[in-house]
């Protein structure tokens, strides 16, 4: 994945997609962003292309991912607002196949469930709170998940305990059974992101992350 220069990016002006997009751009990536408020976004570089659109929108998922090579989302859900994950994964999907495009890396709670899980009694604790407090943004993400597993593509499901907004950095667990500590920076997340987008250690996996 190393032919990597020009990556689409959802959720960009979300609290945690603006340490990606920053991050992206100081590795020398070209960052195209599709944003619903592009008046609203502060960051400024001549890398950077936005697009005006709704990631439920398989056009604006089709202008998004043109000439991109890579895919990364740290999208969520808006309270109140139509299921986002499972339909912007089905619209990014099918841009992928058009395109051509193999590398998805995206980010998710540690309450999505894989068959591989061996999840603690504490991770299990926050999981089932997370389906009994907000069940319909649990099962989308869960579908997500699914979608994933169906597809040919390589994806990375990147999963995450309580997120610090600072670019504060730490030496963090990796591990495909269990998330191991209580939370991680955003900077974390975001350097994380993009080394397994070029790296690909973790391909059709949903590797739990978080501070040591």
């Amino acid at each position: 994945m190393k032919n990597i220069s020009k990556v689409a990016v959802l959720g960009g002006s979300g609290r945690t997609g603006k340490y990606l997009v920053n991050q992206l751009l100081e590795n020398g990536f070209s960052v195209k962003l599709l944003l619903r408020n592009p008046d609203d976004f502060t960051i400024q570089n001549s890398k950077i292309e936005i697009i005006k659109g709704d990631a439920i929108n398989e056009e604006s998922i089709n202008v998004l991912l043109k000439n991109c090579q890579a895919v990364l989302s740290t999208i969520g859900q808006r309270l109140g607002e139509p299921m986002v994950a499972s339909q912007t994964t089905k619209n990014i999907l099918k841009a992928m196949d058009k395109y051509g495009i193999q590398r998805y890396v995206l980010l998710a709670g540690l309450n999505i469930d894989t068959p591989f899980d061996k999840k603690s009694p504490k991770t299990i604790t926050a999981t089932d709170w997370m389906k009994t407090n907000f069940p319909e943004i649990q099962k989308d993400r869960q579908l997500t998940y699914d979608l994933l597993v169906d597809s040919k593509i390589d994806w990375t499901q990147v999963r995450v305990p309580l997120i610090v907004f600072s670019e504060d950095s730490s030496e963090i667990s990796i591990n495909l059974e269990d998330c191991l500590g209580d939370k991680i920076t955003a900077s974390d997340i975001s350097r994380f992101i993009i080394k397994e987008m070029i790296e690909s250690n973790y391909i059709r996996q949903s590797p739990f992350i978080s501070a040591i």
